[in-house]
């Protein structure tokens, strides 16, 4: 069954909730404020399109600039090859003879592709896979203090980063961290210890990539990297303005929501729940903010209410049938919730887009 769709021009005061909206001005302004620090830094920037999932969000970012682009998943990684992008860094372990297969087929329809690996058993799958008439850039994924993937020390990814460049079918493309928030200096110290080793043993190393929204300002004070990556930069949320990184008027997504039940004066119902906002807190106690009742608090999801906690609102409360934009926690899940987002300036409908790679985590 066909669902409303947005029409350019419509008010989105009318439009059926809910669903989420992206203010054109804020994206643009987001895009352009990231690209001008890089450039000032000379630093490549890499933008991670799991924040969006959007092709032409993604032409936006590298016509402003962006040297390639950061995908997690093969498949995110198939849907922007065949909008046309080539250089692409895959930022996951890629196991297993099926995922092996897509990837050789990828790396045969575009000249950029870059995966990253953290143990030896990932390097010889990949070489298993890969031919030398056509062989695929490794980069060594490093854990710096983020606690997620990566080698444990610089002689870690030494030996690792010896394997690759011996092994046949791979070519060792550079080194690579998600680190923690704030963590400059550490990152620094492993990337320079690595470096140096690597310089050692003659082995060349053409990319050190660095990661993250929330520290993406003091990538500057990490010399040793050539390029950045970030992805929740380019809409923001709650908790990159909590962080420090934007304010909450650089969130460029709302969930736009309808007040559905008012059954006590201190409890108001909205018609979005997890599928609509998630059920992430990254370190809140509640599940977003209501820009109109910034004192309300969204105290529960169930999977399709939103329940409103109003005790804490002076004067007028929301009333039933009222429409209210949410700037959620966590942005980049919910765009893996809704087939389309809605982009809207001063209101008014500008364009409707395809979530292309929603949904697409294998």
């Amino acid at each position: 069954m066909d669902l409303p769709r947005p029409r350019r021009g419509q008010q989105i005061a009318e439009l059926s909730t809910p669903l989420p909206l992206i203010d054109e001005d804020r994206l643009a302004a987001n895009i352009a404020r990231v690209q001008s620090y890089m450039d000032s830094h000379g630093l490549a920037f890499r933008p991670h399109i799991k924040t969006h999932k959007i092709p032409a969000i993604a032409a936006e970012q590298v016509k402003a600039g962006a040297k390639g682009i950061n995908c997690q998943k093969i498949t995110e990684a198939e849907v922007f090859a065949a909008a046309g992008f080539e250089d692409l860094l895959i930022t996951f372990n890629i196991l297993g003879s099926e995922k092996h297969k897509r990837l050789v087929d990828l790396n045969t329809r575009i000249s950029g592709l870059k995966v990253v690996a953290d143990s030896e058993t990932t390097v010889r799958g990949l070489s298993c896979a890969f031919s030398q008439t056509r062989p695929l850039t490794v980069l060594v994924e490093c854990d710096t203090g983020g606690g997620r993937c990566g080698v444990q020390s610089p002689e870690a990814a030494l030996a690792l980063a010896e394997i690759i460049a011996a092994a046949p079918g791979l070519t060792f493309g550079g080194i690579l961290t998600y680190p923690k928030a704030n963590s400059e200096e550490a990152v620094e110290a492993f990337f320079t210890a690595t470096l140096a080793g690597l310089a050692a043993r003659g082995i060349p190393c053409p990319i050190v990539s660095n990661g993250g929204t929330p520290s993406l300002f003091s990538a500057h004070k990490v010399p040793s990297a050539t390029e950045h990556r970030a992805g929740t930069y380019v809409y923001n949320d709650r908790a990159m303005a909590r962080s420090g990184h934007c304010s909450l008027d650089d969130c460029a997504m709302h969930i736009l929501a309808t007040v559905v039940s008012r059954p006590t004066e201190n409890r108001a119902i909205l018609d979005a729940g997890s599928k609509a906002l998630t059920s992430d807190l990254l370190g809140f106690s509640d599940y977003g903010m209501i820009v109109e009742y910034p004192d309300a608090v969204i105290a529960g999801l169930s999977e399709e209410h939103g329940t409103v906690d109003l005790s804490k609102v002076q004067g007028r409360r929301p009333e039933i049938g009222e429409k209210v934009r949410i700037i959620p926690n966590h942005t980049c899940v919910v765009s893996n919730l809704f087939d389309i987002m809605t982009f809207h300036r001063n209101g008014l409908v500008t364009r409707v887009e395809e979530v292309a790679a929603r949904g697409l985590v294998w």
